[in-house]
């Protein structure tokens, strides 16, 4: 049985696997994914950030750290907020439960988005994006992170032990739920178009101002070969969006 996004990490030896998963040394995430986004970011001192998919809440530790004003992390999983929460207890950072499908956000509440690795779960992003663009203030900044649009349209169930050697790209424009093999268990996930990601932004009233496919950069991995094996394909795709200044600002 494939199980949705926050069901998939409330699974106790799903969980498990993934935590030991982030502790490993050159992960995808810390070497790819994360120097991007924070460089889309920016200066977060002064800011005040809302996160969905916030997971285990260390991102929101190392953002308030680096100054940022306040911090609300919003995530699916029970076991992911449990987490976060024991991270940044005595911190000026928030963690809740909700589904990002049915947000409902104070307007003008945030000077910055970001939504890592988590949008590829949700079946339908108007909502999402909408309530992102109304919740953030004149010139705010929403940054999302996904898996490449090469990932989910390439054909994981075919993969076999090991490491991957190949990857075969097929209904790239068949766009809707795949079901994956991962961490022991099988996950929904919704394929999009790069298209799709840029087109949902425009429709909530945002411009995109960067895009980026987490291109490897040396400096961030310990291991030669991983770094030279990082560079055969794309895993991550990074945007940027900005909410347009009022006319009266």
């Amino acid at each position: 049985m494939s199980l949705e996004g926050p069901s998939f990490y409330d699974d106790a030896t799903i969980f498990q696997n993934y935590m030991k998963r982030r502790e490993r040394t050159d992960t995808p995430n810390d070497t790819l994914e994360l120097p991007v986004v924070e460089e889309l970011l920016g200066n977060v001192v002064g800011q005040d950030i809302l996160d969905l998919g916030c997971g285990d809440g260390r991102f929101g530790l190392n953002l308030l750290k680096a100054g940022a004003s306040s911090y609300r992390g919003i995530d699916g999983s029970e076991n992911m907020v449990r987490v976060a929460q024991a991270n940044l207890a005595g911190t000026a950072g928030t963690v809740s439960k909700g589904a990002l499908e049915e947000l409902r956000l104070p307007p003008e509440a945030f000077s910055r988005v970001c939504a890592r690795l988590v949008l590829h779960y949700l079946q339908d992003l108007t909502h999402t994006f909408r309530a992102v663009s109304e919740s953030l203030r004149s010139d705010g900044l929403f940054v999302f992170s996904v898996e490449h649009p090469v990932i989910t349209s390439s054909d994981i169930a075919a993969q076999e032990s090991g490491l991957r050697q190949n990857w075969t790209v097929d209904g790239y424009f068949n766009t809707g739920p795949r079901v994956t093999n991962w961490m022991g268990g099988k996950v929904v996930k919704h394929h999009r178009t790069v298209e799709d990601y840029f087109v949902a932004a425009q429709i909530a009233g945002l411009v995109v101002e960067g895009l980026r496919e987490a291109r490897p950069r040396r400096e961030h991995f310990t291991d030669e070969e991983l770094y030279n094996r990082r560079k055969r394909i794309p895993l991550f795709l990074v945007v940027a969006a900005r909410k347009p200044p009022r006319a009266d600002a």
